[in-house]
């Protein structure tokens, strides 16, 4: 049974549980495997000796969700080849896929965790309740330590682009 984190999160208010550790800066970064297609996944290793900024999102087609994924894409040339911009979200991978085509977001990889939910246990931020992941920001260095974490309280909130972005380039 995953660990249970009750009251450090809301969705318009209302109190949503997260499954999964409290992860720290300085923590390891948990290995994955999400889908980039129905038929193909990636894992952790598969972005080794790159930067990592994963930005998760509960629902691409939902419009926090929305802006926050074109906001990495716009940033992503800013920051060079060694940094991967990673977005996850339990979106399936032709929902995924169709939305970056309308949306022209080309930058960003986005990945689906919609198989068994694994990234969003291992990073503490499944949501018990609705089984989607909560929005979130994780920026792992070269040697797959977490060097920054964002887990917003509010669902519905953005979160700070700016710091997340800092701590992405202060890795380069």
């Amino acid at each position: 049974m995953a660990q249970q984190r009750k009251g450090v999160a809301t969705l318009k208010g209302n109190p949503i549980t997260l499954l999964g550790p409290e992860l720290q800066v300085g923590d390891p970064a948990p290995d994955f495997v999400l889908n980039k297609s129905l038929v193909d996944s990636v894992s952790l290793k598969d972005y080794a000796g790159k930067v990592k900024l994963i930005s998760v999102v509960p629902s691409i087609d939902t419009g926090v969700c929305d802006a926050q994924t074109r906001r990495f894409n716009e940033e992503a040339s800013s920051l060079g080849e060694n940094v991967v911009i990673l977005t996850v979200s339990v979106d399936l991978p032709f929902a995924q896929s169709r939305w970056c085509g309308a949306a022209g977001v080309d930058k960003v990889t986005l990945l689906s965790d919609y198989k068994d939910n694994s990234f969003g246990s291992a990073y503490g931020v499944l949501i018990e309740e609705l089984k989607l992941d909560m929005r979130a920001i994780f920026v792992i260095d070269a040697d797959d330590t977490i060097r920054y974490i964002e887990i917003l309280s509010e669902m519905t909130e953005h979160p700070n682009y700016d710091e997340a972005l800092q701590a992405a380039r202060a890795l380069i």
